[in-house]
């Protein structure tokens, strides 16, 4: 960091200041409070009454400007800066909601620009429908699903794939957390995570092995615009799990300098179904999250750290019926720490990102029979003094259990990028990627054994702009070198590339053609694994002559708009070459059914169709519908495990301002999952299921500042059902009955 400050001071030499006006199109009204951005830069503003904004301290070069307001079309222009003249930019009106800017793509652009399809969410509207956690939020994102373990733990499922094809990036680095385990959750809070992001397809071009099936790229909260400050304050409460997310933040951003911090704290008890709670799905977590910045004429950097620890319970079997919310053994105790470092150099016509992070993760797992005597003596003295045995056995002290399971993983990794000049019609970036990762034991047991990982890989890829065409292509090659301690060495190597193209067919009709090519490495789990796993209650056998997983997809996405419709049609074909699967073998070990990993060729199609409906000039009324489908199986045409089930929902919402309550909103939502029977050998067919969900929400003003309220119901009709990704499935375990949700958001 001292060195590139030192080459950033040495090449500051122009502070240029753009100067701008916003008006209405139609009526030339000035705009106030409108919202200005240069994504490159993260640096923006808002008019004053006036409609008039100021942007200092920017550097030479081309830039977009991004220019947002609700009830407006987003603008965005490419400026040459230095600019000697103030801006006039005109804005009109629409009932389409705001776009937001893409950050997982390299371009940073709109995504009615963008040539490869990506889904965006805010995670302000995934509280707003109920959600519990990001995890469980994350499934209300078309063609997004999740492999859960009750509330507390969830896998993100991209079309059909998990796991390790899934790559989930967090403050711009790739998040490693021993993702291998279905019962492995995110480990990051949805407190300080502005939006979500999902490529779904093959994504190994921008980003290595793990991306063969797409990446979930989570935005932190942005720093406050230049000169100013808020402080916020957050809560909600579950009427299911009578438990509660609170969260405080501070932000501040002067010219140079900017900071934050944002501190939360969660806890839930069992979750209720129609006729009972769900023995241990109880959970505990505490996060905490930081970040400095600096911004110069020529040089922008900012370093971010995130803390989490969590403590979850681990649902086997029904038991005690309670609402206390310390979790049971067995449990998992997870301490997650992320340091992320983020720079770019600016050059006249030109810039260089530099991303490093280092994460480490701490993962224990404590079971019942791993109690030492001693131990247990001790608890029985204590538990003599205590009326209540059953209330001191859910309060054992952590510090005298010893983890049967404890995993440290720790990895480095960089992501180097520099963005030539433009030539032509041709914006071009070249980079360089790479980690470093040390897997440790320390418990009894052992899942995988110590090993270090090394990749490295270098990528090239151009946007090229025709009036009316846009091209995107791109190759990459990557090597992965893992050595375990067990003495198995393995190297393996890949080269991918992609091709995308963008193009109006009609006035209203937008075509996107993709096609990309992905790999995935074997991880430890499916090299090297011998025992069993408790989390999954079976003996799971590895195979160290596992190939790389070799993938290639075909994306078209149509899109039709207008002033009263829009409509979409994404339909995706994937074929993936030495599929790793696992699958029992008919023996049984300690009572374990035993799992073996194997190959063979799979293939995955189907995709999302939708629309939304808002009649003009009814502007405030809102129709959505979708419905998302996806089909997995081997080349023997046998069905792959871990498909979601199909699935139509539809949300009626409306939109409105009154006198005390500003950004209202309400909603009725009717999902219906679809009964699904095309599943692998040694899974069960699941039922299909209907549910209902409702909100409402809005704005107060108390004490001149902003309280944002919202209700939500979800299962509103307490129905008794199972999705079929639930790992509780086996157990004949029901997922959440009706939760009532309330919400508040204080900002001074």
């Amino acid at each position: 960091m001292f060195v590139l400050l030192v080459f950033a001071i040495q090449t500051i030499y122009s502070q240029n200041t753009i100067q701008g006006k916003i008006t209405d199109k139609n009526t030339n009204e000035v705009l106030a409070f409108v919202n200005v951005y240069i994504p490159q830069l993260e640096k923006g503003t808002a008019t004053d009454e006036n409609g008039s904004f100021e942007l200092k301290t920017i550097p030479n070069g081309n830039y977009k400007i991004v220019v947002s307001s609700i009830g407006y079309e987003t603008y965005s222009e490419t400026i040459e800066v230095p600019i000697n003249e103030v801006l006039h930019l005109k804005l009109t009106s629409s009932a389409i909601e705001m776009e937001e800017i893409i950050i997982s793509t390299p371009f940073h652009k709109l995504q009615s620009e963008n040539v490869m399809k990506v889904e965006q969410e805010k995670v302000a509207n995934l509280k707003a429908k109920g959600s519990v956690t990001l995890s469980d939020g994350i499934t209300s994102i078309a063609g997004v699903e999740s492999i859960s373990t009750g509330l507390s733990i969830g896998k993100p499922v991209i079309r059909g794939l998990s796991s390790n094809r899934v790559l989930v990036y967090t403050q711009g680095v790739r998040l490693e957390n021993q993702q291998f385990g279905d019962e492995h959750g995110l480990g990051i809070n949805a407190e300080g995570i502005e939006s979500v992001e999902v490529i779904k397809g093959p994504a190994s071009l921008l980003y290595g092995s793990d991306a063969l099936g797409g990446v979930l790229y989570l935005n932190p909260e942005r720093f406050a615009s230049a000169n100013s400050s808020s402080t916020s304050l957050s809560g909600n409460y579950f009427t299911n799990t009578l438990g509660y997310n609170s969260s405080l933040g501070y932000k501040s951003s002067g010219e140079h300098f900017k900071f934050l911090f944002r501190g939360s704290f969660s806890e839930h008890s069992d979750y209720d179904t129609k006729n009972y709670r769900v023995t241990n799905t109880r959970f505990q977590e505490k996060d905490f999250k930081a970040g400095i910045g600096y911004q110069a004429t020529n040089f922008k950097s900012e370093i971010r750290y995130n803390l989490n620890h969590s403590k979850l319970g681990i649902p086997e079997e029904l038991g005690e019926q309670s609402t206390n919310k310390t979790p049971l053994l067995p449990f998992q105790e997870i301490t997650n720490h992320i340091f992320s470092s983020k720079s770019t150099l600016f050059f006249d016509d030109s810039s260089l990102d530099i991303n490093l992070g280092f994460l480490y993760n701490d993962r224990k797992e404590f079971e019942e029979e791993h109690h030492h005597e001693e131990e247990e003596e001790e608890e029985e003295e204590e538990e003599e003094e205590h009326e209540d045995e059953e209330h001191d056995e859910e309060h054992h002290d952590d510090e005298v259990l010893e983890a049967a399971l404890h995993m440290k993983l720790k990895t480095f990794n960089y992501d180097v990028k520099y963005h030539l000049p433009k030539f032509g019609k041709f914006e071009t970036i070249v980079g360089v990627q790479g980690m470093n990762q040390t897997n440790t034991n320390y418990g009894e047991e052992q899942l995988i054994p110590d090993a270090t990982t090394n990749d490295i890989g270098v990528l090239a890829t151009s946007h090229i702009h025709f009036e009316t065409v846009d091209i995107q292509l791109g190759a990459r090659f990557d090597n992965r070198n893992l050595q375990v301690s067990s003495g198995i060495q393995r190297s393996y190597n890949s080269f991918n590339g992609a091709f995308g193209i963008k193009t109006y067919i009609l006035n209203n009709i937008t075509a996107r053609l993709n096609l990309a090519t992905g790999f995935r490495a074997p991880n430890l789990a499916e090299l090297t694994s011998n025992g069993s796993h408790e989390g999954a209650n079976r003996f799971e056998i590895g195979n160290p002559n596992l190939k790389n997983e070799q993938n290639f997809q075909i994306d078209l996405a149509l899109e039709f708009k207008n002033e009263h419709v829009e409509v979409f049609a994404n339909g995706f074909y994937n074929t993936i070459n030495n599929y790793i699967f696992i699958s029992p073998n008919g023996e049984f070990i300690n009572d374990d059914a035993v799992f073996v990993y194997q190959q063979d060729d799979a293939k995955l199609y189907g995709g999302e169709f939708g629309l939304h409906f808002h009649p003009h000039p009814l502007d405030w009324l809102h129709f959505e519908s979708s419905f998302e489908t996806v089909t997995g199986k081997q080349s023997n045409n046998t069905y792959l495990p871990l498909i979601p089930a199909n699935s139509l929902h539809n949300t009626i919402r409306v939109e409105f301002d009154t006198n005390w309550l500003n950004k209202a909103y309400a909603f009725v939502k009717h999902s219906n999952t679809f009964k699904h029977n095309k599943v692998s050998g040694f899974e069960t067919s699941t039922d299909g299921y209907e549910l209902l969900s409702a909100g409402f929400g809005g704005t107060v003003k108390v004490f001149k500042n902003d309280l944002s309220i919202s209700i939500a119901g979800t299962n509103l009709t307490d129905k008794s059902y199972t999705n079929h990704l639930s790992r509780l499935k086996s157990d004949g375990l029901f997922n959440i009955g009706r939760n009532i949700s309330f919400g508040l958001n204080y900002t001074l």
